[in-house]
């Protein structure tokens, strides 16, 4: 076998499935006409569990390099996401009392969206963004962003260089990582011994619940309860001190942590909350393998569903189209096997990705105005964590009698 299938993080062999979605091409590899004619590579969605300390992960199938070098997701495309963040800088300036003589680094800093909320109350930055492209991009606006992939040597480094950090803060990296326990120790190296280190990522217990399965894809590599991430922080030094539940992302976590060797003063007690969310994990079956087993049974009732819907929509001559072009929808749409003779083509309103093809499927991505040309019978959304801001943006199609369909996490024809 090309990958390894030992544990990332404790070195175990993986043994066990938690799902295998069969197999996939990068989920943002859209194709452009010129390239329907060549070959395609798909690699395999094989998730496994870890029998001896549990992490669900994702073997690299694809490199991070190849992911992440030259990446096409500005994250200052999210007025929501943007607001987020300059709210959360606000309240870390107050708990910190953060000010011209602290430091405050992020990696995966994207385009500066987070930090460029710190440059404007005066609060020293450096952004640690592995894609050049976007790096160079954070540079412009003045926001001080060094690139390269952080692991425990670049991340000593640039603690060598600029001094140790206050406030350390990973949003949507740490599920990204192949080496979760290199970049946890790059994490320790940044952070002064009685900072902070802030990171978010989805939270499994919520993916499981909402069955989202179409979220499993090439780039994220491990999918985290609170007391995986935990472990892996714990391996670098580092202990978890303070969680928030989020709703970004269909559902995530925002842990806090801090040095093992904090001064006596600093070192708190891990708060309820954190005791809170490790009982509810613990009450849905995630701190036993055995509690993962009933996943993949699922995602199977999903893909039924939506393939019976789509093959009695076809045998009663009614067309059907999709909305949105999401990496997500990929790995549905790959999973199912479902082609343009069941989904006939999709609407996306992001410009670059007009006259394009999704991967695998070869379904052809149009402007939104061609559903009211074409005026399909069915709308299947594909970012159903969207939902309804789609159902009320597209209230025109209902002049014509048209029906939404969302398949996760159950089929609903709305």
């Amino acid at each position: 076998m090309g990958v390894s299938v030992a544990c990332r993080l404790c070195g175990e062999p993986l043994t066990r499935t938690f799902v295998d979605l069969g197999m996939s091409p990068p989920c943002e590899s859209y194709l452009r006409a010129d390239q329907l004619d060549s070959g395609e590579t798909f690699y395999p969605l094989h998730v496994r569990i870890c029998d001896n300390c549990l992490l669900v992960q994702l073997p690299a199938y694809v490199a991070a390099d190849d992911v992440f070098s030259d990446y096409l997701y500005f994250s200052s495309y999210s007025t929501s996401w943007v607001e987020h963040a300059r709210r959360f800088v606000v309240d870390m300036q107050e708990r910190l009392d953060l000010g011209a003589e602290s430091l405050i680094v992020e990696a995966a800093s994207n385009d500066g969206y987070l930090l460029q909320h710190a440059v404007a109350l005066g609060i020293p930055v450096l952004g640690i963004e592995p894609a050049g492209n976007i790096a160079a991009i954070a540079n412009e606006k003045g926001i001080r962003t060094e690139s390269y992939f952080l692991g425990e040597e670049t991340g000593t480094d640039a603690a060598a260089r600029h001094g140790r950090a206050d406030l350390v803060v990973g949003n949507n990296v740490f599920a990204h990582v192949p080496d979760i326990v290199d970049f946890a120790k790059g994490l320790r190296a940044l952070v002064k011994d009685d900072g902070l280190v802030s990171l978010e990522f989805p939270h499994l217990l919520r993916l499981i619940e909402r069955r989202q399965y179409d979220t499993i894809y090439h780039e994220h590599y491990q999918y985290l309860t609170l007391k995986t991430a935990a472990l892996a922080l714990e391996k670098a030094g580092l202990k978890v001190v303070d969680v928030q539940e989020l709703a970004s992302h269909g559902g995530s976590l925002r842990l806090m942590s801090q040095p093992m060797d904090a001064p006596a003063a600093t070192a708190g007690e891990p708060s309820e909350l954190v005791l809170k969310v490790l009982q509810d994990e613990a009450d849905a079956g995630l701190h036993t393998v055995e509690g993962h087993a009933g996943f993949a049974r699922e995602v199977f009732t999903i893909k039924a569903e939506l393939l019976e819907f789509l093959v009695q929509a076809q045998r009663a001559g009614k067309s059907v189209a999709g909305y949105g072009a999401p990496g997500k929808g990929n790995t549905l749409l790959n999973h199912c096997g479902i082609r343009e003779d069941l989904l006939a083509f999709t609407v996306d309103r992001s410009p670059h990705k007009h006259g394009m093809f999704l991967p695998g499927t070869h379904i052809p991505i149009h402007a939104p105005e061609r559903l009211a040309e074409a005026r399909p019978d069915y709308i299947v959304i594909l970012p159903w964590n969207l939902r309804e801001e789609i159902v009320h943006q597209l209230a025109y199609a209902r002049e014509w009698g048209a029906k939404f369909v969302v398949p996760i996490p159950r089929l609903e024809v709305i």
